[in-house]
């Protein structure tokens, strides 16, 4: 890993979203050089599922090194990002480096996309990441090295990758991808070890698109094993970096996944093992499950045993078979048949088969998770 060589100290570091995942691991990075940090996140009280609040962010800062001021800031709202802009001039002197850190996605088509989260997105990617640079910069423009670090996917305009989506390991990974996904992602640390490599530069380095494997191998890395969640284990292909769509196919396939950009054979009856498993979820529909889960779905399967199924866990008891649903479905699946038995055999969660490409969702990408509980039932009785 990239060593701390102490170029950060007394530099006062302006880090949105700090309160976990890649900014927290930048903000504890800049500390061990003994910078000063302004931990700028939505999260002052313990979220049910996320971990960490800038408080708890700020006392892992100052026990590494550095000093820490925790302020509230959603990076929609200008009046707290003035505040917190204010309150580190005031309390460190200045502001020398902006990591706009803070993200937010959505992982649906744009049929399926409500327009709340398009404008949650757009207010914190795009809005929000200019509002705080804009506020930041008078400030900036005093500091001896200044730097705006703007954390993003690489810009790829090659068409495929407008059609899916290496990770690195964060709450939100757990929470799209289950906790599984964990092991085929990078830890967070080799993001802030890339920061910290940008962020000792000389301003002259301004303007550059960095991919974080290519900086820390100028920085003379040659083992990133260390940064691998579970060392040796394949990892994700990275979903934004260039590469041939055929090389990138076997490479996925190598590491167990069916590319979404490469098709499927469709032209074999859904019988056989399909039909067997659409027994057992006959056997497990309950008005529990109805009640909990309350969606329509319907399958799309290609592969060996293509065909079309459905499971609606919205009606009466619940009801499944082959054929389009009774009603119109609320989700529709797209997977090899294959990847549906591992599914519901427990050996495939939605979300990991989804990142992974192997499934297409449309619809509410929240009631794909749900179907996880039939699929642990399901489990049991295989």
């Amino acid at each position: 890993m990239l060593h701390n060589t102490g170029k950060l100290a007394g530099c006062t570091v302006f880090i949105t979203g700090a309160s976990r995942g890649i900014g927290k691991a930048i903000a504890l990075k800049a500390a061990r050089d003994g910078a000063n940090v302004v931990v700028a996140a939505k999260t002052a009280d313990p979220h049910p599922k996320l971990p960490g609040t800038i408080y708890t962010a700020a006392a892992e800062i100052e026990a590494a090194g550095g000093k820490a001021l925790p302020c509230i800031v959603d990076v929609r709202d200008e009046k707290q990002i003035n505040e917190a802009v204010e309150q580190a001039v005031e309390k460190f002197g200045g502001i020398d480096i902006l990591v706009n850190n803070a993200s937010a996605i959505n992982l649906t088509g744009t049929l399926e996309t409500p327009m709340k989260k398009v404008d949650l997105m757009l207010g914190i990617n795009l809005r929000g990441t200019y509002l705080t640079s804009k506020l930041c910069i008078p400030h900036l423009l005093k500091s001896k090295n200044p730097h705006i670090l703007n954390l993003s996917p690489p810009l790829n305009l090659n068409p495929i990758w407008f059609k899916n989506h290496t990770a690195i390991q964060t709450a939100a990974m757990d929470m799209l991808g289950g906790s599984g996904i964990g092991k085929q992602c990078r830890k967070v640390e080799i993001m802030a070890d890339a920061a910290y490599a940008i962020l000792k530069k000389p301003t002259s380095f301004t303007g550059q698109f960095v991919i974080d494997e290519d900086i820390l191998k100028t920085e003379g890395i040659k083992e990133f094993d260390v940064y691998a969640v579970e060392p040796g284990h394949p990892l994700l292909p990275d979903f934004f970096l260039d590469q041939q769509p055929e090389d990138l196919a076997k490479q996925m396939e190598e590491h167990g996944a069916t590319p979404a950009f490469k098709s499927g054979k469709a032209d074999s009856a859904a019988t056989g093992p399909i039909s067997d498993m659409f027994n057992i979820i006959r056997g497990i529909l309950s008005p529990d499950i109805v009640k909990t889960t309350q969606g329509v779905y319907r399958f799309d399967l290609s592969g060996e045993h293509a065909g079309v199924w459905y499971i609606d866990l919205k009606n009466d008891a619940g009801s499944a078979g082959s054929g389009d649903p009774p009603v119109k479905a609320d989700v529709v699946m797209a997977l090899d048949s294959a990847d549906f038995i591992k599914m519901f055999g427990g050996k495939l969660k939605p979300t990991m088969a989804f990142m992974s490409g192997k499934l297409k969702i449309k619809g509410d990408m929240g009631l794909a998770i749900k179907l996880e509980k039939m699929m642990a039932m399901m489990k049991s009785k295989l």
